[in-house]
């Protein structure tokens, strides 16, 4: 546990990285096989704390299951922080300072990141120019690696200087995931849906995915605009909601964006409206008046989407891991996204087995995109010539005494 140590002390003294300075230049293995370094490269600091240190418990579990080995090359692992405590969430420069981290690093044959969308947008540029192999455990923003509906003017061939990829990820995209949000709706008995977003790339994308699949079936959307994060209250927009006769309400874009007050104040400007949400307010920062979020009397109206199912939803393998994670951690009840940690950092293992040098970076992304048929902890996926996952699963959680409750699996055509 000595990098999970080494996290607490980073958040503690409010560093943006750890790891063992001794690894940075690689080196030969115990077992004269070579070694390699994988990053990680997520929010430690603000509402998405609780998420991502379970992102980490599972990367480092997978890490110790395989005694840090992939076939006969010994892996290190460093984690960073592309969050900054004053911020509360990711910001572009600390993204930035990882990315290039890990590019400068010789050693280093795979990323696993971003958490957000957003910086992903950021890191994705820097490490494709260095052919390094990029797995991110949780984005799901279309044009992060489809021109598909949801993606804006230029994405993703903007992400890709060298014309080449090297960015894959386990979670569905927003296609999916909006047509999920929609499809809810539609059983719950809504009619005219009021959306907001965060403006940013996740957020936006999400709604136009929301928005779309809302209006294949046949629900009306009265209100589809962003919001400024930074606003003190959101009584304006949320008065425009009432305005509009909405009579369901979901907002597209993450906690740290002022999703709280929102819903706060969406609920006394439509007090019989029902709430939804995506994954990105699918923490307990948003969930867990105790830390913040918001009231139990608000939270009883909201229901959130997130691409995680209940440990009796998942195959053998999965809900093994849940057993595994328990007794290592003492955690019965882990954050959702604990498993999408450990997959990541599995399949990086995978591909480092697979791949014919895992010491050579392009050697790694072509093992990374021949993925096929892959039986995992999530369910058997391949990885699309996209970098997308054929996973198309959603859980959709209601909130009670503060905590996500798995309510129902969504499966969802994007």
């Amino acid at each position: 546990m000595a990098v999970l140590s080494c996290l607490f002390a980073a958040l503690a003294l409010g560093v943006a990285a750890c790891g063992d300075d001794d690894d940075d230049e690689g080196g030969q293995g115990g077992d004269g096989g070579g070694s390699v370094t994988v990053y990680s490269s997520l929010p430690l600091q603000g509402a998405s704390r609780p998420q991502t240190t379970a992102m980490v418990q599972g990367i480092e579990l997978a890490l110790q299951q395989a005694n840090n080995q992939a076939g006969d090359v010994t892996v290190n692992y460093e984690s960073l922080d592309d969050s900054t405590a004053q911020a509360g969430t990711w910001t572009p420069e600390a993204t930035s300072a990882n990315a290039r981290r890990a590019a400068q690093d010789e050693s280093a044959v795979a990323y696993i990141g971003e958490f957000n969308s957003g910086a992903s947008a950021v890191s994705i540029p820097i490490l494709n120019e260095a052919g390094l192999a990029q797995v991110s455990p949780a984005n799901t923003a279309v044009g992060l690696t489809t021109d598909e509906p949801g993606a804006d003017e230029g994405e993703p061939d903007k992400y890709y200087p060298t014309g080449e990829r090297h960015y894959a990820r386990i979670v569905p995209k927003d296609t999916i995931q909006g047509a999920a949000l929609a499809t809810v709706m539609k059983e719950d008995g809504c009619t005219s849906i009021g959306i907001l977003h965060d403006k940013e790339v996740y957020g936006a994308g999400l709604a136009r995915n929301i928005a779309g699949s809302a209006e294949e079936q046949d629900l009306e959307v009265a209100v589809n605009t962003g919001i400024d994060p930074k606003a003190a209250n959101f009584r304006s927009v949320a008065a425009d909601l009432r305005s509009g006769g909405v009579d369901c309400f979901v907002f597209s874009g993450i906690t740290a964006n002022g999703a709280v007050q929102l819903y706060k104040d969406v609920e006394a400007a439509l007090p019989d409206a029902q709430l939804y949400g995506p994954d990105g307010v699918a923490e307990s920062g948003f969930a867990d008046p105790e830390e913040g979020g918001i009231p139990a009397d608000v939270a009883e109206k909201v229901k959130v989407s997130v691409a995680t199912l209940s440990p009796d939803e998942y195959p053998p393998e999965g809900q093994e891991f849940f057993s595994t994670f328990e007794e290592e951690y003492g955690e019965p009840n882990p954050d959702p996204y604990a498993i999408y940690g450990y997959e990541a950092m599995t399949l990086v293992l995978d591909v480092l087995e697979r791949a014919e040098d895992p010491t050579d970076r392009a050697s790694v992304i072509e093992a990374l995109f021949s993925t096929q048929g892959r039986e995992s902890v999530l369910g058997t996926y391949d990885i699309d010539e996209n970098g997308d996952t054929t996973l198309t699963d959603y859980g959709i959680y209601t909130i009670a005494d503060g905590e996500l409750v798995f309510d129902q699996t969504i499966q969802a055509a994007g």
